[in-house]
């Protein structure tokens, strides 16, 4: 059985998942997740993208990318008119490759969690980014943000968690509204210093309880964290995006020869069906993002079955 995932297939993956879009119907990986979903029945739904901006379009389709993920503070830009998003809307819909992912929720300033929330505001923020994410079929929203919600020095750790859990209640609410669901990125201790491993993430989710909020593996993070592959099995019904890089310099795969084998191998078992996005540092763009997918997509296909 040749992965679906490996990179020859991935201009079909990447149609199909725009007329998903086009057409309205929700995706989500969490949805159709099972535990019979096995070896041999194992699809990617969503392939393998890359976190870039909508100006590498044309040079990601011909790289074999899935969709695009991008920054949402820049290009959904909440700031910004609707004229001047309008232009920016224009550009999707002439363009395949569909924008189905965006990350870096929250600017630093606007802080989720402490003395300083401006909950009116925070929401504001996400319902015209959200509702602009609407416009362009875009599906999840990565809730990194480790400067907006890292917890205050002599703030207290728990009355922290309560107010994180409950605005993310109210967001994945308008995640609801316009079909975004909303994904908790764990991040390295160096990035903030509230949810750093998926087990933390988890408990956030699973507090949260909503159809709309739920978490990513980040497999950099993981790796900085020295958090087990294993964690994305005990993740399985609430893992709805994934991100991938080296664990040195952030590079993309095949740069310096990581082996995300086990990762890989864990989203099989658990019969994942949603999206990977490459989230790199870039050296030279151009040339290491077709590798980055094709190496990706190599060791993807390289899985045996179960």
């Amino acid at each position: 059985m040749m992965s679906i995932f490996c990179y020859e297939y991935l201009n079909f993956k990447s149609l199909g998942l725009l007329l998903l879009l086009f057409l309205g119907i929700p995706f989500c990986p969490y949805s159709a997740y099972s535990q019979e979903t096995r070896s041999e029945s194992w699809q990617l739904q969503g392939g393998i993208g890359v976190c870039s901006s909508v100006e590498k379009s044309e040079l990601l389709l011909e790289a074999k990318s899935a969709f695009l993920e991008v920054n949402i503070q820049s290009f959904f830009n909440p700031k910004e008119s609707d004229a001047e998003f309008a232009s920016k809307l224009e550009r999707v819909r002439k363009s395949s490759l569909p924008v189905y992912a965006g990350n870096c929720f929250f600017p630093g300033k606007m802080k989720l969690v402490g003395d300083h929330i401006d909950i009116s505001a925070v929401l504001s923020y996400a319902e015209i980014a959200m509702k602009r994410a609407q416009m362009t079929g875009t599906k999840i929203f990565v809730l990194g943000s480790g400067g907006a919600r890292n917890i205050p020095e002599g703030f207290d750790r728990n009355k922290a968690c309560k107010q994180f859990i409950r605005l993310c209640k109210r967001i994945a609410g308008i995640g609801e509204k316009y079909g975004v669901v909303v994904v908790l990125e764990p991040l390295r201790k160096e990035e903030t210093n509230f949810v750093n491993t998926i087990a933390e993430g988890m408990k956030i989710v699973k507090a949260v309880n909503h159809p709309n909020f739920k978490i990513l593996a980040d497999f950099y993070h993981m790796a900085c964290e020295k958090e087990s592959p294993e964690v994305i099995i005990d993740a399985a019904a609430e893992l709805c995006h994934c991100h991938i890089a080296e664990v040195e310099s952030r590079s993309a795969p095949g740069i310096r020869g990581d082996d995300f084998t086990p990762y890989f191998r864990a989203l099989k078992q658990i019969g994942y069906e949603g999206a990977i996005a490459l989230e790199c540092n870039w050296k030279d763009f151009d040339k290491e993002v077709k590798c980055g997918i094709a190496e990706a997509g190599r060791q993807v296909a390289s899985i045996p079955d179960f």
